[in-house]
C-alpha cells in the first residue's frame, strides 16, 4: 500500500528526531562538564577508530548480501527450519567475536532481505556477550566458572530470545521489524531493487555494483548516526556514574542484587574487556556471583551504546521485545548462575 505524504514525512523525520534527541542529551552532559568537551571528542574519535576493523567487514558483508541476492537464499534456507536455525544462530553468536554494533549492519541487511526476525534476534542477543578471546580473559580474571557460565548464558539467551520471537512471527511488526526511515530506506528490498537471482560476482554487473555502493553508504551512515552520540553518552556516563557505588546494593544479602545489577549496572558497562576488572573489584567488595553474571550478560546486550545503536533500526515493538528479552534473560542468567556458584 502506498504511503501517505504524512507517513512519508514521519518516516523521513525519524533520523532527525533521533539525532536531535541524542544531541540534546550529549549537549546537556557537556554543559555539566564543559571542560570535558575535548575529552568527549577525542574519546568518540578513538572509539570509532577502535571499532572500525570490526564494523567495516560487517558493512561490506551486508552490502554484498544485498547486491549478490544472497539474502533471498538465506531467507529460503531459514524457512520451515525455525528450531534448528535458532539453535544454530545462538551457537554461532555465542562463539563469534562480534559486539552488538559490529553485527548491526549484517543483521539489518538480513532483515531487509527478508530473513525472519527470530533467528536474527537469537544471534543479536547471543553475539555481544562473549567470544573465544573473551572466554580466555574471563577465565583468567574471574575464574573458569564465570567463563563457562557466561558462554552458556549467551547460548541460552539466544535460544530464549529466538524461541519467544518465533511465537510472534504472525504479528505484522515481527514480519516487518525494520523502521522505514531515511536511515534504513536503502536497506529495504523495495527501495534497493535488490537482485532476485544469486551471483557472487557483484562487481561484474552495473546494477549489483549500484546496490552494493548504495547499501554501503546507507549502512555507514546508519553506523555513524548510531555510534557518535552513543560513544559520547558512554564517556559522559563514565563521569557521572561510579560503578563501585553499586557494591553495597548488590551483595549476597540483597534481595534486589540481580535486578539492580541488570537495570543499574548495564549503563555503567563500558566495554566487555574493561568490565572484567571492574567486575573483579565489585566481587572483592561483596557483589554476589549471580549479580556479577547478570551484570556481565546484561552489559553486553542492553548497554547504553548498544541500545542506542539498535533503536534507529527496529520499530518500537521489536525494539521493546529485544530489551524485554535481554533484561529477562540477563536476570535469569544471574539467578541460575547464583544457584550453582
Amino acid at each position: 500500500m502506498p504511503e501517505t505524504a504524512e507517513q512519508s514525512r514521519s518516516h523521513l523525520s525519524m533520523p532527525v528526531v533521533l539525532t536531535t534527541g541524542a544531541a540534546i542529551l550529549v549537549a546537556g552532559g557537556l554543559l555539566l562538564f564543559p571542560d570535558r568537551t575535548l575529552d568527549v571528542l577525542v574519546f568518540v574519535g578513538r572509539s570509532l577508530v577502535a571499532v572500525a576493523p570490526l564494523v567495516i567487514p560487517g558493512i561490506l558483508l551486508a552490502a554484498w548480501i544485498m547486491a549478490s541476492g544472497a539474502g533471498d537464499s538465506i531467507a529460503r534456507l531459514f524457512a520451515g527450519r525455525m528450531v534448528q536455525v535458532i539453535i544454530l544462530a545462538s551457537a554461532i553468536g555465542a562463539i563469534t567475536p562480534v559486539c552488538g554494533v559490529t553485527v548491526l549492519p549484517l543483521m539489518a541487511g538480513l532483515l531487509a532481505a527478508g530473513v525472519p526476525l527470530a533467528p536474527v534476534m537469537a544471534f543479536w542477543l547471543s553475539s555481544p556477550i562473549t567470544d573465544p578471546a573473551m572466554l580466555a580473559l574471563t577465565a583468567a580474571t574471574l575464574g573458569p566458572e564465570f567463563a563457562v557460565g557466561k558462554t552458556l548464558a549467551a547460548f541460552a539467551l539466544g535460544i530464549w530470545g529466538g524461541a519467544i520471537t518465533a511465537t510472534l512471527t504472525r504479528r505484522h511488526w515481527a514480519t516487518s521489524p525494520l523502521r522505514r526511515n531515511g536511515i534504513t530506506a536503502s536497506l529495504s528490498q523495495g527501495e534497493c531493487c535488490t537482485p532476485t537471482t544469486f551471483d557472487i560476482r557483484v562487481w561484474e554487473s552495473p546494477e549489483r555494483r549500484q546496490v552494493f555502493a548504495r547499501t554501503t553508504i546507507a549502512t555507514t551512515r546508519l553506523i555513524l548516526i548510531c555510534l557518535i552520540p552513543a560513544f559520547a553518552a558512554e564517556h559522559l556516563l563514565g563521569l557521572i556514574l561510579h560503578p563501585e557505588a553499586l557494591s553495597g546494593y548488590v551483595g549476597e544479602e540483597s534481595r534486589w542484587a540481580i535486578p539492580l545489577a541488570v537495570l543499574v549496572g548495564a549503563p555503567a558497562y563500558v566495554d566487555g574487556y574493561a568490565a572484567l576488572p571492574l567486575t573483579r573489584a565489585l566481587l572483592d567488595h561483596g557483589m554476589s556471583a549471580g549479580a556479577a553474571m547478570a551484570f556481565l550478560v546484561s552489559g553486553g546486550v542492553v548497554s547504553i551504546w548498544g541500545a542506542m545503536a539498535i533503536f534507529p533500526v527496529l520499530k518500537p515493538k521489536p525494539f521493546l521485545l529485544y530489551l524485554a528479552l535481554a533484561i529477562s534473560g540477563s536476570m535469569a542468567s544471574g539467578y541460575v548462575f547464583g544457584w550453582f556458584a
